[in-house]
């Protein structure tokens, strides 16, 4: 933390400040070599949205075993992710929440190394507190009710379709959102009367929703995968990135915040 100088402190900085002038100005060159501040390195991790909590614990983690780097996060669907990474965003490590979409980023070849599985996720039903449309199940999400889910694209939306196409429904969303955030947004508002996001965020929001479990999310299981990318130019870092969530600390962190092992 910045302090504030005592006035002896100050004083004597300035007698040396001035001590260098007289000295032709080397004092000021060497101040100055002195008091260089060393450049912050900065890690750009993208992440899908499902990710933002247990990421940021990690990338925390992270920075206090690399002194002098920063991890900057980009959350948002996968299927944007990807797209941004295709048409050349600058990002070091790739996390998404499916694999179809990992697919996308090694069918073009820019991946840095081989994309390896991390964690897993099911869908789960979200409703604001007190359940105020009575849900009980995924067939009365195909009532009359304002229902959101995840648009198609998106790995949560990919999932919410499956597993209505497993059980022979047909939904009828007020809206697909482009990330599962953007759905847990819309029912901690009480703007939904339901939405279909992963387990993981109605543990995430707490108090905010109550969860309903239903047996169909089990036809539609998520698989996270992770890798560092191509063009990224901090490779090793990037991979150091991706072992700590690989590893024990990482997996500890993911199974605290309700994710499942990958399979």
């Amino acid at each position: 933390m910045r302090r504030a100088l005592s006035i002896t402190t100050a004083a004597l900085v300035l007698a040396a400040a001035v001590a260098g002038c007289g000295s032709g100005g080397s004092g000021d060159a060497d101040a100055a070599d002195d008091g260089a501040v060393a450049e912050e390195t900065t890690l750009t991790v993208y992440a899908a949205a499902s990710l933002t909590a247990t990421f940021e614990q990690i990338g925390e983690e992270f920075e206090q075993a690399h002194e002098g780097v920063q991890v900057e996060f980009n959350f948002a669907g996968s299927s944007d992710l990807v797209a941004q990474i295709q048409e050349g965003a600058p990002a070091d490590v790739f996390a998404s929440a499916d694999e179809a979409n990992m697919e996308k980023l090694t069918a073009d070849g820019l991946e840095g190394a081989e994309p390896v599985a991390f964690a897993s996720n099911t869908l789960e039903i979200a409703v604001p507190p007190g359940n105020p449309a009575g849900v009980e199940g995924l067939d009365d999400l195909a009532g009359d009710l304002n229902l959101v889910i995840c648009a198609p694209e998106v790995p949560c939306g990919a999932a919410t379709q499956k597993v209505a196409d497993s059980a022979g429904l047909e939904l009828a969303p007020v809206s697909e959102e482009q990330s599962v955030t953007d759905v847990l947004a819309k029912v901690t508002s009480g703007e939904a009367d339901a939405g279909l996001v992963y387990v993981t965020d109605v543990i995430g929001a707490g108090d905010d929703v109550e969860g309903i479990e239903f047996p169909e999310s089990a036809a539609a299981v998520n698989v996270y995968p992770i890798a560092p990318v191509a063009e990224s130019v901090n490779a090793d870092l990037a991979q150091e990135f991706v072992d700590l969530v690989l590893a024990e600390g990482g997996q500890t962190v993911l199974h605290d915040a309700g994710f499942a092992p990958a399979p």
